[in-house]
């Protein structure tokens, strides 16, 4: 079997700890901070969110630079990398962006039981696997390193997040933080309750302080397979 793939967690938060409010996209990155974001999708094989994030952002998950694009097809690659998502109620849209935007494959993650109920759902929108009797994220990612993936970002929500980070699957994090708080107890968070590896007596090592506008990257080497790129 093959090595699970690099992992590297991307996310902002409010000063507070929030991924957003109730509205649609609530901006907590900026310009600078997109074009890093940008680069760095574009030197993955794949990027994964959770399926809350597929409905409720509607994402398109591609590589906006004309020449990143270009680059990544003279080397014989997909202008934009791999999409994943992992599903248990399999409540996903074909037609939406994550599956009608770009060329490169769609993969979903859903429970044995499930399996027919997405086909018959998605179609050929997405190549489905079948993640077992329950999806666990460490065999899932086993899976993408069989299936040739070097290379992972994970994206989102906060339930994808914390299955990561509690497994210990993230080697690099990067963490944006916006100048404002949400306020709001019930906007979703940057991870839930879980037991995680990070704590009081084994902190996390800080590896880049970046100032982009308005926005800090606090940059974390999570494991020792960080690369220091």
């Amino acid at each position: 079997m093959s090595d699970r793939p690099y992992t590297l967690l991307s996310c902002s938060v409010s000063l507070d700890g929030y991924l957003g409010d109730h509205t649609p996209r609530l901006a907590l990155s900026n310009a600078a901070d997109f074009e890093r974001v940008d680069e760095v999708r574009a030197s993955c094989d794949a990027i994964m969110v959770g399926a809350v994030t597929v409905r409720t952002d509607n994402p398109r998950l591609l590589v906006r630079s004309d020449a990143r694009r270009e680059e990544r097809t003279a080397r014989g690659l997909p202008s934009s990398p791999m999409k994943i998502t992992v599903t248990n109620r399999v409540d996903l849209d074909a037609r939406s962006d994550f599956f009608t935007a770009g060329e490169a494959e769609k993969l979903v993650y859903t429970p044995s039981p499930r399996v027919a109920d997405a086909r018959a759902r998605l179609g050929r929108a997405a190549t489905i696997v079948d993640g077992g009797r329950r999806v666990r994220m460490r065999r899932l990612t086993q899976d993408l390193g069989d299936r040739g993936v070097e290379r992972l970002m994970v994206e989102g929500g906060g339930i994808v997040h914390t299955q990561f980070l509690a497994d210990d699957l993230v080697d690099e994090m990067h963490l944006v933080v916006a100048p404002f708080f949400v306020g709001d107890s019930s906007a979703p968070r940057f991870v839930s309750d879980g037991c995680f590896p990070w704590n009081a007596e084994r902190r996390a090592t800080l590896a880049e302080v970046r100032q982009l506008g308005d926005v800090v990257l606090l940059r974390y080497a999570l494991s020792p397979r960080f690369r220091d790129e």
